[in-house]
């Protein structure tokens, strides 16, 4: 039998258990040119509460009574594909479900003699990916830029200020308590940290950005968003990748007030969507697993077990109550070996 979670209503600010239904049904047979998918984990990522919503996006929403959408990575079960052979690990769109039948469209082999599986849906996966040409593609870093990047512990944002420090950027990381700020600097190794729970961010910026900010990296959105508008440089740019801030809020999403500062900067502030890159994952992927590798880029997974701990996990991305990528391991007590 297979578990999964679908869509069942949609939801008004953050999403209650009744979001979604649990089921569970037979696995499909698989037919010529398909082959079955067992999932190990699956992606939890912010994107997932705008897929909620029946409006217009870059990708269409997640359907009532459709499996949830999700990132995974699992193993090859039963293959009747010529190109994804019986034993094989995948990474793709399997959604939040223990199997998944597929035609490979859209899904490629993994190594995990080479990294954790769960890395391919991190550091490997969509948030790398969201890091690497979100800061190099968009943000255009460069050596002695100042790079300021807002949920900073998070999967993009842990990711983005590595690759900052690689190219030789001052990088000073937003995040929510001493922990998680000590993990930046300590572990990360970022130039310094901000406490937006705990300190004014306004100064904080002033006091680890003293030459204001070249390139700012937004996951949040809000007041930090309208706050870093006022430290931008000359020439600055500012890369809107997420705003988790507004995600659950029930009233109009807030527009920074601050904008005039990119006219008098001569900045630029652009969104970016990571799927536009696609075609160019290939690089990226082997860029930064030659990091890893070398031990350049760390990458950290906050696991949580059970399929039937999806809402209480997912939640998590909300709440900051995790350090590092968000996943969710599906697989039963007994597979586990």
């Amino acid at each position: 039998m297979n578990k999964r979670i679908l869509l069942a209503k949609r939801p008004e600010g953050l999403p209650g258990e009744d979001t979604w239904t649990y089921e569970e049904v037979e696995i499909p047979e698989v037919q010529d040119g398909e082959f079955l998918v067992q999932h190990h984990y699956i992606s939890l990522d912010p994107a997932m509460r705008g897929w909620l919503r029946d409006q217009r996006s870059y990708i269409a929403p997640v359907a009532v009574g459709d499996v949830m959408r999700a990132a995974s990575v699992g193993k090859i079960v039963e293959s009747k594909h010529s190109l994804f052979p019986e034993g094989s690990y995948v990474a793709g769109w399997g959604g939040v479900q223990q199997y998944c039948v597929t035609d490979g469209a859209g899904w490629y082999t993994v190594d995990p003699a080479l990294a954790p599986l769960e890395t391919y849906i991190g550091t490997l996966g969509m948030p790398g990916m969201t890091a690497y040409f979100g800061l190099l593609e968009v943000g255009k870093a460069k050596v002695g830029d100042t790079v300021l990047v807002s949920g900073a512990a998070g999967a993009v944002g842990s990711v983005v200020g590595q690759i900052a420090k690689i190219h030789g950027c001052r990088t000073v990381g937003i995040a929510g308590g001493p922990e998680k700020c000590k993990y930046l600097v300590d572990e990360l190794g970022f130039d310094g940290a901000i406490d937006y729970k705990n300190e004014n961010i306004r100064e904080g910026i002033k006091t680890h950005c003293p030459k204001g900010v070249d390139v700012y990296f937004d996951n949040v959105g809000g007041e930090i968003l309208n706050t870093a508008l006022t430290r931008i440089n000359r020439g600055a740019r500012v890369v809107i990748c997420g705003a988790i801030s507004q995600y659950n809020s029930t009233e109009p999403v807030k527009g920074p007030s601050n904008y005039m500062s990119l006219l008098v900067n001569s900045a630029s502030m652009i969104g970016f969507v990571v799927m536009n890159y696609r075609h160019r994952y290939k690089e990226a992927a082997l860029t930064m697993g030659q990091w890893l590798a070398e031990g350049k880029l760390k990458s950290r997974e906050d696991v949580y077990n059970g399929i039937d701990n999806f809402h209480n996990t997912f939640l998590r991305l909300f709440s900051g109550a995790k350090l590092g990528k968000l996943v969710l391991n599906v697989l039963e007590a007994e597979d586990l070996s």
